[in-house]
C-alpha cells in the first residue's frame, strides 16, 4: 500500500507487471464493461425516454472496453512506456469525466416524463 502513494510507482517508465490479483480484477472489470456494452446495445434500440442514456452508456462501455483492453495488452506484453501506471490513472480520471454527462442525462428523464404527461394532458382537450 505504501508503494501506491509514491511518485516512482506511478511514473516508472518500466513498471513491474501487475500482481495476479490485479490482473484478475482488471479482467473482471473488462468483462463487466463487455456485459454492459451488450446490455446497453440492446436497450438503446428500444423506444423509451431512457434512449439517450442508453446510447451514451453504450459508447461509454465500448470506448472504455477498448481502452482497457489496449492497456491490458500493453501490461501483458510489458511494453516499456505504454504499460506505465499513470495510463491507468489517466484512464480512471477520463472514465469519471465521461460518466458525468451520462448521470446528468439520467437525472433529466423524470423532468422529461413530467413534461410529456403535461403535454398529453393538454393535447387531450385539443380537438
Amino acid at each position: 500500500m505504501q508503494n501506491l502513494l509514491t511518485w516512482h510507482f506511478w511514473f516508472n517508465l518500466r513498471p513491474e507487471p501487475l500482481l495476479p490479483l490485479f490482473v484478475k480484477l482488471f479482467s473482471v472489470f473488462l468483462i463487466v464493461l463487455l456485459a454492459a456494452a451488450v446490455f446497453t446495445g440492446i436497450k438503446q434500440r428500444q423506444k423509451s425516454l431512457y434512449k439517450v442514456v442508453w446510447k451514451k452508456s453504450y459508447s461509454f462501455s465500448i470506448g472504455n472496453l477498448l481502452i482497457g483492453a489496449v492497456l491490458f495488452f500493453f501490461n501483458y506484453e510489458r511494453a516499456a512506456f505504454l504499460s506505465s501506471r499513470f495510463w491507468l490513472a489517466a484512464w480512471a480520471i477520463v472514465m469519471l469525466l465521461w460518466l458525468r454527462p451520462i448521470i446528468k442525462q439520467y437525472r433529466l428523464v423524470p423532468i422529461k416524463k413530467e413534461q410529456l404527461s403535461k403535454e398529453q394532458e393538454f393535447k387531450k382537450y385539443i380537438p
